[in-house]
């Protein structure tokens, strides 16, 4: 057996079990196909990316984009994103017709799924077999802010926590470094948790001025 070979069969963490050696994404068995399958797609298309990068580097970030507009009548929020569309609605009984989530659980959603395509990525990248996925985020909204008695209540969600949900062969230690990776470069995650600056103004329509 080779000394890599050898180290990773002997591989243990005071909080694990002692484990036989990990299994490599390209070998381990397949119970529930799908996922292993996806990964394995999932890794080519982040080599042939990488490889894409570093034969034309990039000269200059992306510009995202999201545009939001009030139907008329309904008052429903129509998001469009590239050729993309959400809707967002009020409930019931707010004047909505509960046709979409409210922009505070798209937040949330947006959350969870940014959490879940770095999970994939980075499985994909430590080559760390999935079964299955699925991760679930809370926030605690308080419709009293601001209101008497509640003016230090944010009117922001807060309390933000998450969950995932991995079935996986891998140890606990790969899993907990797979965690860590994924804390480091999830996106909408550290747009969250760091300080941003966002800026803003009001155009009159027809108009050249700014309010």
């Amino acid at each position: 057996m080779s000394p890599t070979a050898t180290a990773n069969a002997t591989r243990k963490n005071k909080d694990d079990e002692p484990q036989a050696v990990d299994q490599l994404l390209d070998t381990a068995p397949d119970p529930r196909p799908g996922l292993r399958a996806y990964l394995e797609v999932k890794r080519a298309a982040l080599l042939a990316k990488r490889e894409a990068e570093r034969v034309r580097p990039l000269t200059e970030p992306n510009r995202l984009r999201a545009r939001t507009k009030a139907e008329e009548r309904s008052g429903v929020r129509r998001i469009r994103i590239r050729h993309h569309q959400i809707l967002s609605d009020s409930p019931l009984d707010f004047a909505g017709y509960d046709l979409g989530p409210a922009s505070p659980e798209i937040q949330l959603g947006v959350l969870s799924s940014c959490l879940t395509h770095i999970f994939l990525i980075q499985a994909a990248d430590l080559r760390i077999p999935l079964d299955s996925l699925e991760v679930e985020v809370q926030a605690d909204q308080d419709p009293r802010a601001g209101a008497p008695g509640f003016e230090q209540v944010p009117i922001y969600p807060h309390n933000i926590s998450y969950t995932v949900h991995i079935t996986s062969p891998a140890t606990k230690a790969r899993i907990r470094e797979l965690h860590e990776t994924v804390e480091r470069k999830c996106p909408i995650y550290n747009l969250l948790v760091n300080p941003q600056n966002v800026t803003g103004r009001v155009v009159l329509t027809g108009s050249p001025e700014e309010i």
